[in-house]
């Protein structure tokens, strides 16, 4: 497929101008060889696929589908399913079926053309569109670049609010000259059809040639794309996928987009019909560097434009210059910095992704608006997608620094940390209005990782490094490590910005390394709790009161919020005498206290003795939660990503351990959950049943990580009551069991459940059967005690 035509036109040897960035070629060395090229796939792996496509088609969601990937030499699987056609007669999907790509004529035909007249020097992208369309200016449009066209953030709107009352390619331009901008150039990302309609006129106005006899000419013929055109002939319209009816009849070979349409079939926003090996022609070219055989079809500098963030990055979803950016195809994708795949979507049901870091690509073609517009192409898109992913690796912090440079203004400034607005000042900003006054003349060690942060988004590492009186010397991590971005075990590490150790507390040994705190003065802990019993912070933050304790140092606390809720403890209590890191003393799932309280407790009721010094929260309330605090949010950890996911973890972590995905490795951890045997509309109608305070939804899904990865789950998407309910602690978690346990007694693992759990009396009550109230009954009743502990601690 690397065959390709000789191209006949002008070239500039100036490279694309970029915004100051050096320009590199896209074949970037990265340090993981597992990253280097894609997978194969697998029996198993094409048997999953089978499952996904055919469970689509069987829902009603698509007709039927062709699906091709491959890498930078070779196509490894390519493979129709279902139907093409169901009316006016069935016809079986064939790998040569042409489709209407719809929005992917923007990327293939339209971008790729301008994008060859920028290098020839024929259009700058940083000038006015109406330099090359002076009409273009009416109407207060005189300041729109061609970048903000490609980027998609020109301020029009998305579409003619009307189409005009002539028809034609005239009327159409005539009408979208006429129109106002809907925002200021370069604002945000508004995604619209008209911005490539005009870049379609700009070819045509340059060139003097139209989009069509262009793109043959210079993109199709030279890449070998033999089915691609805009106006297909008889034969290929014989051969296309129908789309939707119109007073001539099921469209076939005649596009579905009404503006094309109204404009002949000829548009850079829609109109061009491709095959899926067509498309593999050209994603091949991309990921060779723009080479196709021995042509040239684009310059890498090129390449690396389209898929560097052209839109602003402060302000997502980002763009590149025609594309939508996302993350490399590999299991951590859904956790990653959108930027090293570049994708693009049809609304008539096509996509097509191209990872330039893994070097592979992946083509699904469906004509899912066939035959009455109700189809729907995402989950087919996600499930796939997903799948391809769990068959790479992981890309750590580490690999991606080894990414190409082009990457890292965007993984830049999603690493930025946000700002915060009040009406709260954790103890580490108050620390600071005191002008660290409690640590002047000492030597500390900080446990902290990406939540310790003050006012300002500034690192607790940063702030007391600067601090004046006070020497930085050692630095500690709990759990996913100083970035909270590593979802296993790690080792030691250094922070660039100090150039300091970080001693990892989540290694070999959990605890403080021997010789570790020799020198300092004090101990300093700034993390960001997650407010369950669990959640090996609280842990952390024990084994700090010891290894305090035992030097014969203070620990300094700087206070922060209960995400939950500080007045809103409960849940199960774990039994006394199994302590372990997931369980650092006898806790309800839900302890109500923020971190400093919580360290009070431990240290006096665990005997510890530690100097425990506390930095108290200014402007805070028990009842608030995380959102009412104006504190900026980061992940808490690599899946806890979101307050709502957080909101649902107590309760859905119970599950974690038995034979059940819990969501990790999907977009959505802690809001789905699902399984191979999962009857999802048995389990969403068992659950929703009982009332819980959200409402369940049937999901199929395929996990790249963790439980599952790489098979497709049947089960329920976990979202909040329209009128949101102050759920009792734990109910939610407690009926997942109950009702899992009741509905697959002899498949889900309950057993691997009782850590989690913590409590046996609640286990063993599952196990017979018990009603939800009789479980909240024996919930209720192990809380009594904890209450009244609490309650000597409570400093808000």
């Amino acid at each position: 497929m690397e065959s390709a035509q000789p191209v006949h036109r002008r070239r500039s040897t100036q490279p694309l101008i970029g915004r100051g960035l050096r320009w590199i070629a896209l074949l970037g060395l990265i340090a993981a060889a597992q990253l280097a090229q894609a997978v194969d796939l697998d029996a198993a792996a094409q048997q999953q696929l089978e499952l996904i496509v055919n469970g689509q088609i069987a829902a009603g969601r698509i007709p039927g589908a062709v699906i091709l990937m491959g890498d930078a030499k070779h196509v490894f699987y390519r493979q129709a399913f279902g139907q093409r056609a169901m009316q006016p007669q069935p016809q079986a999907m064939t790998l040569d079926t042409e489709f209407d790509l719809a929005s992917l004529t923007k990327v293939i035909a339209t971008n790729t053309a301008i994008m060859q007249l920028v290098e020839a020097g024929h259009i700058d992208p940083d000038a006015p569109v109406a330099r090359y369309w002076p009409a273009f200016a009416t109407n207060g449009k005189q300041s729109v670049r061609v970048r903000q066209l490609l980027a998609h953030t020109s301020g029009l709107r998305p579409d003619l609010p009307a189409l005009p009352h002539e028809r034609g390619r005239a009327a159409v331009l005539h009408a979208i000259a006429m129109e106002p901008l809907r925002g200021a150039p370069g604002e945000r990302v508004v995604y619209s059809d008209l911005n490539f309609i005009v870049l379609g006129e700009l070819v045509q106005r340059i060139t003097h040639r139209s989009l069509d006899a262009y793109c043959r000419t210079h993109i199709f013929a030279p890449l070998g794309m033999r089915d691609t055109t805009f106006l297909p002939d008889t034969e290929l319209a014989l051969r296309s996928a129908p789309t939707t009816a119109d007073p001539a009849g099921m469209r076939r070979g005649r596009v579905h987009d009404p503006t094309a349409s109204w404009m002949g079939g000829v548009s850079g926003n829609a109109g061009l019909f491709s095959t899926a090996d067509d498309l593999a022609r050209y994603a091949q070219m991309l990921i060779n560097n723009g080479r196709a055989g021995g042509k040239r079809i684009l310059q890498a500098s090129t390449i690396t434009a389209m898929a560097s963030a052209a839109s602003p990055l402060a302000t997502p979803p980002w763009r590149g210059l025609g594309w939508d950016l996302a993350a490399p195809l590999v299991a951590n994708h859904d956790r990653l910095p959108p930027v090293g795949m570049i994708d693009h979507t049809g609304y008539t049901g096509t996509g097509l992704w191209i990872d330039l870091v893994t070097r592979q690509f992946v083509v699904i073609l469906t004509n899912r608006v066939h035959p009455n517009d109700t189809g729907d192409a995402r989950p087919l898109r996600e499930q796939v997608l997903a799948l391809l992913a769990s068959r790479m690796g992981l890309m750590t912090a580490a690999e991606a620094a080894h990414l190409p440079s082009w990457m890292l203004p965007a993984i830049q400034a999603a690493a930025r940390l946000p700002i915060s607005a009040g009406p709260v000042r954790t103890g580490l900003d108050v620390l600071e209005a005191q002008q660290f006054a409690p640590l002047a003349g000492m030597r500390v060690g900080l446990v902290t990782n990406r939540s310790g942060f003050d006012a300002q988004g500034k690192r607790t590492v940063d702030v007391l490094a600067h601090a004046p009186e006070v020497r930085l010397a050692a630095l500690f991590s709990p759990e996913h490590g100083l970035n909270t971005d590593v979802d296993a075990p790690l080792g030691d590490t250094v922070d660039v910005a100090t150039g300091l150790t970080v001693h990892s507390l989540y290694g070999a040994n959990q605890h403080f390394p021997a010789g570790s705190l020799n020198g300092l003065d004090a101990l300093v802990f700034d993390i960001q709790d997650a407010g369950v019993r669990f959640f090996t912070y609280e842990t952390t933050l024990g084994y700090a009161l010891e290894a305090a304790a035992a030097q014969h140092i203070p620990l300094f606390v700087l206070d922060r919020p209960d995400p939950l809720g500080a007045d809103r403890p409960g849940g199960p209590v774990l039994d006394s005498g199994h302590p372990s890191f997931t369980g650092y003393f006898p806790l309800p799932l839900q302890p109500g206290m923020t971190v400093a309280e919580l360290a009070d407790l431990l240290n006096r009721e665990r005997h510890i003795g530690a100097d425990l010094r506390v930095i108290a929260m200014q402007g805070y309330q028990r009842s608030m939660r995380y959102t009412d605090t104006g504190l900026g949010w980061v992940p808490l950890s690599p899946n806890l990503r979101t307050p709502a996911q957080l909101d649902l973890y107590p309760d859905v972590a119970l599950l974690e351990g038995a034979n059940l995905s819990v969501g990790r490795g999907t977009p959505h951890p802690f809001e789905w959950i699902g399984a191979p045997w999962v009857d999802a509309t048995k389990l969403a109608g068992a659950l929703n049943a009982l009332k819980l305070g959200v409402h369940f939804e049937p999901v199929d899904f395929v996990p790249t990580e963790s439980t599952w990865r790489g098979r497709l789950c049947h089960g329920v998407s976990i979202k909040p009551d329209a009128v949101p309910a102050n759920r009792p602690v734990a109910r939610l978690g407690l009926a997942l069991l109950s009702t899992l346990h009741a509905l697959y007694p002899d498949t889900f693992q309950l057993s691997a459940t009782r850590d989690s759990l913590g409590s046996a009396a609640l286990w063993q009550a599952i196990q017979k059967g018990v009603t939800l109230d009789s479980l909240e009954a024996i919930d209720s009743g192990q809380n009594a005690g904890f209450t009244a502990l609490r309650g000597r601690y409570l400093r808000y």
